[in-house]
């Protein structure tokens, strides 16, 4: 099963990836700049979950300097 969920991941990215390429705002970069970018393809989906993957990524980022003994 965790293949299955992998290869489906991967499959998108190369999707998203020539649409990028071919239709997307980005065209003009080429074909690895948009690969790239489609590595994180939820996140051109729903704009919102990149808001929310900074946030976590910033209260772990203030958790570990909290947590860090001098």
């Amino acid at each position: 099963m965790r293949g299955l969920v992998i290869g489906l991941y991967v499959l998108m990215i190369f999707v998203f990836a020539i649409y990028g390429n071919w239709w997307g705002d980005q065209a003009y970069r080429g074909f690895m700049y948009n690969l790239g970018g489609a590595i994180f393809w939820p996140i051109i989906l729903f704009p919102g979950l990149g808001k929310v993957i900074g946030g976590l990524l910033m209260l772990g980022v203030l958790g570990f300097i909290v947590t860090r003994r001098s």
